[in-house]
Parts: structure tokens; sequence; C-alpha cells
């Protein structure tokens, strides 16, 4: 599948060019075990710059440890399983709890403890000094222009029309409908700085 090429946001920009839509399964997620044995990530994508300046994933955490580091990166985690984690800081106590987007340095030294059990959650990693970037959890019935992506958790969700079955990412532009018992989180990436890349590469 060839690079895409687009600029997210949580709405659509007005005159931008419509971009088709790419339905991202998680049979095609990159799969990552975590050096310290404590999780899996399955990188869903990232965008096309060397090194990537933002990139989406979801992570498996099955036991208490220490985050990896991104220095220099911000971070938003959204737990969509399980009771949520707490995250111990040097600026105290972090609580990302279900379905509440979580915004936090990605540079800073982090030690997860699960609140009740293993738990899976949604990351996007981004360059604050090259994107502005947003997460928000949308509940159905829902209906709203979006460019960008929409992970699908529960119900019908569409995208321009395209079914994103739940587990997976619909990535494009178009119009946006979650039924009533629909569940999505909606991802939003935007250079601003002179050089930065919202190009994304599907981790296919």
């Amino acid at each position: 599948m060839g690079r895409l090429r687009l600029a997210l946001c949580l709405h659509l920009t007005a005159g931008m060019p419509a971009m088709p839509v790419t339905i991202l399964p998680p049979s095609g997620f990159v799969t990552t075990p975590w050096k310290n044995g404590g999780g899996i990530t399955h990188e869903i994508i990232r965008d096309a710059a060397t090194p990537w300046r933002w990139r989406i994933s979801l992570a498996e955490v099955a036991s208490d440890g220490p985050f990896s580091a991104f220095d220099g990166m911000a971070r938003v985690l959204t737990v969509i399983t399980g009771a949520g984690l707490d995250f111990l800081t040097p600026e105290g106590v972090l609580h990302a709890r279900p379905l509440e987007p979580l915004a936090f340095s990605g540079g800073m030294a982090v030690d997860g403890r699960l609140v009740d059990g293993p738990v899976r959650d949604l990351n996007l990693i981004y360059d604050p000094r090259m994107v502005q970037a947003e997460v928000a959890v949308r509940r159905g019935p829902w209906q709203g222009a979006v460019v960008g992506g929409v992970y699908a958790l529960a119900g019908k969700v569409t995208l321009s029309g395209a079914l994103v079955p739940p587990g997976a990412m619909g990535w494009g532009e178009g119009e946006c409908m979650l039924d009533d018992q629909a569940l999505a989180v909606v991802f939003g990436v935007r250079a601003v700085g002179s050089g930065a890349s919202t190009a994304p590469t599907p981790a296919l």
C-alpha cells in the first residue's frame, strides 16, 4: 500500500481536496514485544519522515513496569480495555482511566502500575515542535466530518461510507457516522513547524 498524503485534523478543512479512505485491519499492524517483557506494541500508522514525527500504536500491557521514553515528544494515551493504569512520575501520579485521553511528556520517566489486570491502550506520540495533535473519544449516535484516523471500538462505524470494523483504523477524509451503540477514537495531527511532515505511512 503506497504512502498516503493528508493533513490530519478533527474537522474537515475547507477547500482541501478529498482523499480516499483506507481501512487498516489489525492483521496489518506491526507487532513488537517490549524489551522488558511487560507488553506488546502494535504499530498502526506513522508519518513518512525519517525519523518519524508522529506515530499511532496499540499497546497491550500485561504487567507493571517502566514505559519507554521518547525524548522531545509528547504523548496522548487512551485506555480502551481494562480498568486503567496509574503512572508514577517525578511530577506525581497520573491516572489513565478507560476512554479518557491522557496527555503527558513522552520524555518523562514513567513507571506504570495496572489498576486491576491487563489493559489495552491507544498511543499517539508526536513532536510538539513540528505538529499539533488531538485525540477525542466519540460515542454514538454521532456524525461529523473527519480528516485523519478513526479507530472503531464497538458498533457500526463508517468513514465516507466505508465500514470500519471494531479493532480497525479508518484512514482518510469524509463524513464519519456512528450508530447508537458505536464507540470510536478520533485522531488529529497537523503540521505547524517548518519542514514538518504529516504524510503518513500505514504500518503494513
